[in-house]
């Protein structure tokens, strides 16, 4: 008998090689060990899981904010398209009105009328009548003068130049800050210098076709003027590269910190669902944090400097991406952690995966009968179905990754493809492939007849 298999071991356990039995005790003490050695892994997982999950939270809204600020700073495209919307805005629009009837002196003009009549050698009694007419003629000059100003503000011509002013001035800033050498301003050292060369051969040239031909040897000596020197440069510009870094790497950092987590917890499903709810909450918190900050801003801004209604327009024009963004995170965050809750044990996730799968076979079976099948496709199909479906919601997700400042719209457009996308490779995998056409029987084997001479070695029957 074999000494490993007595009562009292552990069915040939031995230590280390020596052919000592593990008895009873000893194995006891050793699944306690490591037992114990599993809860401590167990533990330190859920730790790590935790502050990673912490420092996602964390970085989450400075992600977003970051995003936010670096697309209105440093793009300016998107600058262009942020404030385009305030030119056709009725509250900023009477502002502007206002503004540029007030430029307007309508004391000067009806004084010049009446210096102009006494100039011309009106009769003494017609100027000063002219002096009478000053309340009329100051109405109607301002009913004149605001109705041309409306008529211009409101016109398309006033869109375009509103958008090409904010577009120029944009271009420059980026430009000064960036060290970029294109465009008329530029920055060097703690310098801020506009380039003329543009404009001295425009004068050039035209000097040239008037019949100056000695105007083409102008030297381009010095195609630089300096508006003005700051300290303040070095450091605009570093911070300029600080914000193109944080702009850009920390949502790539807050999202690999996030899948990290997941990974390094033990439950990676529940983690999921914690983490996109968690996010989702901190969305919330800045879209709240917007709503206050719109209250203080709207209370510090003085009526005399900007009327309400248009200090409103101008907040809510200026950080409207900023929310749209937060929006479709908080969308994103809780169509994932619906999507791992579907995935799970729960009551509901198993009804649903039965209807699902009920619904799907329906359609196979409907679309079998009509005559339609899928062969060893929908057998593929049916064996790698989890593969299949991670792959399809794994696509949906880069395509939102990618896409360029997606909106709820684009998510809820990715997520109907998807769902198609699902539905068609449920309907193809519940569609067997045909069953193989029988194969001929074999013939039998030949039976020796009364005529054949048995052979030694013949099988018989």
């Amino acid at each position: 008998m074999n000494p490993a298999s007595t009562p009292g071991t552990t069915g040939g356990d031995a230590s280390g090689g020596t052919g000592h039995a593990v008895t009873a005790d000893e194995h006891a003490e050793y699944q306690r060990l490591r037992r114990a050695a599993t809860v401590r892994h167990r533990r330190a997982r859920y730790a790590g899981a935790t502050v990673l999950l912490v420092l996602t939270l964390l970085l989450a809204p400075l992600a977003l904010v970051a995003t936010w600020v670096h697309d209105q700073v440093a793009d300016t495209d998107r600058y262009v398209q942020t404030v385009a919307p305030l030119a056709s805005d009725p509250a900023v629009q009477g502002v502007v009105i206002d503004r540029v009837v007030a430029q307007v002196d309508v004391e000067a003009i009806t004084a010049a009328l009446t210096k102009t009549l006494s100039d011309n050698g009106a009769p003494p009694r017609v100027v000063e009548g002219s002096k009478s007419l000053t309340a009329p003629l100051r109405s109607a000059v301002h009913s004149v003068v605001e109705r041309t100003v409306t008529r211009a503000v409101t016109s398309e011509l006033f869109r375009q130049a509103w958008e090409g002013a904010n577009r120029r001035a944009h271009a420059t800033v980026v430009n000064m800050l960036t060290g970029d050498r294109q465009g008329a301003v530029q920055a060097e050292g703690d310098m801020v210098q506009l380039d003329i060369g543009a404009v001295v051969d425009q004068v050039r040239q035209r000097l040239v076709d008037a019949g100056f031909e000695k105007a083409a040897a102008i030297p381009d000596s010095d195609r630089t003027v300096t508006l003005f020197r700051t300290e303040q440069l070095a450091k605009a510009q570093d911070g300029m590269r600080l914000l193109d870094v944080v702009g850009t790497w920390l949502p790539v950092l807050t999202l690999a910190i996030a899948a990290l987590a997941v990974w390094v917890a033990p439950a990676h499903r529940v983690m999921v669902m914690i983490t996109a709810l968690g996010v989702g909450v901190m969305t919330v918190v800045v879209l709240v944090a917007l709503v206050v900050l719109r209250r203080v801003y709207l209370d510090s801004v003085p009526a005399t400097t900007l009327p309400p209604d248009a200090a409103a327009a101008v907040f809510d024009t200026f950080l409207r991406f900023l929310r749209a963004s937060a929006r479709t995170l908080l969308v994103v965050c809780l169509l994932t952690a619906l999507t791992a809750y579907l995935y799970g044990p729960g009551r509901v996730a198993r009804g649903v995966r039965a209807l699902a799968g009920r619904g799907a076979a329906g359609a196979g079976n409907t679309l079998r009968r009509a005559g339609v099948t899928t062969g060893l496709t929908g057998h593929w199909l049916a064996a790698h179905q989890k593969w299949t479906t991670g792959i399809v919601i794994g696509a949906g997700a880069l395509a939102l990754v990618l896409w360029n400042h997606p909106t709820v719209g684009a998510v809820a457009l990715v997520l109907v493809l998807v769902l198609v996308v699902l539905a068609i490779i449920a309907v193809l995998a519940a569609q067997p492939a045909p069953d193989p056409p029988d194969r001929p029987a074999p013939d039998p084997p030949d039976r020796p007849g009364p005529d054949t001479p048995h052979r030694p070695g013949h099988a018989a029957a």
